[in-house]
């Protein structure tokens, strides 16, 4: 495609007789009409330095011309405009079952704090990959301090990919950020710990939903009910072990309670089946679960007419909220009085964390708890081995003897 030379006034440098480059204020810009588009070209070349403005508009003419040889169109959509047509692509995965809804809404907060760094104005075919090296601390600073190393790093994740679609599909220069490289996390153990309840914690935790729940307390009847049926959650997350998504998700269909005999003495189990549309890692589980009479009671509760409804609601139509789930959660955790709860990052997730230790401590395989939890034995094994004290002082005191024929006792 063919351009036409341009007369240019004076301060303004010809650029190969067709774009020219000009000072304004103390900076150096490019400038080229594209006949087809009926506009300017226009780019801050983001230096004072004359000759190195030359260069650079070189620069920029040859990489728009070539763009143009090639069909391209040079004007570009805002970022608004390209995160939006990503969250509807994305939006596709989640009616095709690829990804969870969940996942779908933490992607456009992610992306969203993005728009406020970037700017929902911003052309992307002007974005270069040294934009976002302060994106971390601009989260730091916009949250005074309180947003985790972890949480802007799955941030920097999203939005890469995010630039990897738009370069794909022709919307941006550039397929990636290159953000500032951050410490390195340490990822120990410790926090883990810290999120989770010990076995005298649980049972503190369990007296205090039951104040929490009690008639004394002159409760009307809606507020009663949600208050059981978020017990009725966290007692059930603590021995299934379920993911906070999927257990929102669960219907009665997908539970069957089992009478066994177990040690000579009658138990209820749940059977639990798990969709692959609700896990988090998108295939389907069945296993059984202790105390299956926590369903039966929640059962009574919300007086569920159909195998369709979900499990954990409060109107029988719509998922339990993370809302209410949180609210209720932090106000029995405050009852019980659990040591140091402000630090320690204690939500219902911590209830899986809880479940797979005691299971552990019980004699279980990874590859049991891991069937059981839908993860990896490696993921079992790197997490929880290690989290408590109970562990670390069996594995401490662990002891033999060596008999007279040679062989090995355990004591």
């Amino acid at each position: 495609m063919a351009l036409k030379k341009q007369n240019f006034a004076e301060g303004e440098i010809a650029i190969f007789d067709e774009a020219c480059v000009y000072k304004r204020g103390e900076y150096w810009q490019f400038r080229l009409w594209l006949p087809k588009e009926n506009k300017y070209a226009r780019k801050s070349l983001r230096t004072r330095s004359e000759s190195t403005a030359v260069e650079r508009g070189k620069a920029a003419y040859l990489e728009i011309y070539g763009n143009l040889q090639q069909g391209k169109s040079y004007f570009s959509i805002t970022t608004k405009e390209g995160v939006e047509k990503y969250l509807s692509f994305r939006m596709r995965d989640v009616e095709l079952g690829h990804i969870v809804k969940g996942r779908h809404t933490t992607i456009a907060t992610h992306l969203q704090h993005f728009l406020s760094f970037i700017g929902k104005d911003t052309k992307l075919k002007e974005l270069e990959r040294t934009d976002c090296e302060n994106y971390f601390y601009h989260r730091h600073k916009s949250t005074n301090g309180n947003v985790k190393q972890v949480t802007v790093q799955n941030e920097q994740s999203t939005i890469n990919a995010l630039m990897k679609w738009l370069n794909k599909n022709g919307e941006t220069h550039i397929d990636s950020f290159e953000f500032k490289k951050l410490p390195r996390l340490d990822k120990g153990n410790e926090a883990i710990r810290r999120a989770t309840l010990t076995n005298d914690e649980y049972e503190t935790l369990y007296r205090a939903m039951r104040t929490y729940t009690a008639k004394h307390n002159k409760l009307d009847d809606a507020e009663l009910r949600v208050r059981k049926i978020v017990q009725h959650y966290v007692l059930i997350a603590a021995n299934s072990g379920l993911r906070v998504g999927e257990q929102r998700q669960l219907r009665w269909s997908d539970v069957q309670i089992e009478q066994h005999k177990v040690n000579g003495e009658e138990q209820k189990l749940a059977r639990i089946h798990v969709r692959a549309e609700t896990s988090k890692v998108r295939t389907s589980r069945t296993f059984l679960c202790r105390n299956g009479q926590y369903f039966e009671r929640l059962q009574e509760i919300s007086k569920s007419k159909s195998a369709d409804e979900l499990i954990f609601t409060v109107d029988n139509a719509n998922e339990l909220s993370k809302r209410t789930l949180l609210y209720h959660w932090h106000k029995m955790i405050e009852l019980a009085d659990i040591a140091d709860r402000d630090v320690r990052d204690l939500v219902p997730y911590s209830l899986r964390h809880f479940m797979i230790t005691q299971r552990i401590m019980s004699g279980l395989t990874f590859r049991q708890i891991a069937d059981m939890c839908g993860t990896s034995v490696a993921q079992i094994e790197k997490t929880y081995y290690h989290l408590n004290d109970e562990i670390r002082l069996t594995n401490a005191v662990a002891d033999y003897r060596r008999r007279e024929d040679g062989t090995i006792e355990v004591l």
